[in-house]
């Protein structure tokens, strides 16, 4: 009965907190994943690009996002935001320590790690279209935009969906991290019930479980996306 109790939305239960912070995690999820594709974007082109300072740069990026610990880069961002927001604030007469809100500061933080992935996922779909295509199309005088938006954003979309999949996994998982900035997403809502209650093993089983059943069901939702990007294409054409 206590199981259910602790788990219930009741007086005593911790339930709808951590429901709520299951939503905050899907939310600080999908912030820094549109963060994270503007950027990838950026940087995919720049690594595509064929002015070589560009390529460094891109290549810098990358190296730096996906070499440095995740947990480091939150810290940089947090610490290193307020601190650049403290300093705005003085200048302009505001006196005393300002934060930078945890949300804004986790979603960046994600954002910009998951965008060094995705922009190895945009610069190998890009690669997978066949240059026929391309070339055909600047034979017959179609502008670089309209060959852009018609040939290559639909096909590099239908390429980079399963490793989008793995990005998005990936930042879900490195959400949790973000616990450190005391944001009560779903790994922080666990941890003060677990220790609130004592009940460490319950409670981090059940957020473990939850968990699951986020990726489970947004790999599910990435498959179904995939299946339906691929039934306008020839059978075997870029399926895997």
């Amino acid at each position: 009965m206590e199981f259910f109790e602790l788990l219930g939305f009741g007086a005593k239960g911790w339930g709808a907190l951590i429901l709520t912070g299951m939503l905050l995690t899907l939310c600080v999820t999908l912030a820094s994943l549109a963060i994270g594709a503007l950027i990838g974007a950026l940087i995919a082109a720049a690594k595509l690009s064929d002015i070589w300072w560009f390529r460094v740069l891109g290549t810098t990026y990358t190296t730096i996002f996906r070499g440095v610990p995740e947990l480091l880069i939150i810290y940089l961002i947090y610490f290193g935001g307020s601190t650049a927001v403290t300093a705005i604030g003085h200048a302009m007469g505001i006196e005393g320590f300002l934060g930078m809100p945890s949300f804004l500061a986790g979603a960046l933080a994600v954002g910009l790690i998951s965008g060094a992935y995705q922009a190895e996922v945009y610069r190998g779909a890009y690669r997978a279209i066949p240059r026929g295509e391309i070339e055909a199309a600047s034979s017959i005088g179609m502008p670089p935009l309209r060959c852009l938006r018609r040939i290559i954003l639909p096909q590099v979309l239908r390429f980079a969906i399963p490793g989008l999949n793995n990005v998005w996994q990936l930042s879900l998982k490195d959400s949790a991290l973000i616990s450190v900035t005391g944001l009560a997403e779903l790994m922080r809502t666990t941890q003060v019930a677990a220790g609130s209650t004592r009940q460490y093993f319950m409670f981090y089983i059940v957020g473990g479980l939850l968990y699951l059943v986020l990726t489970s069901f947004s790999e599910r939702v990435f498959n179904s996306a995939e299946r339906r990007s691929n039934k306008s294409m020839p059978r075997g054409m870029g399926q895997v």
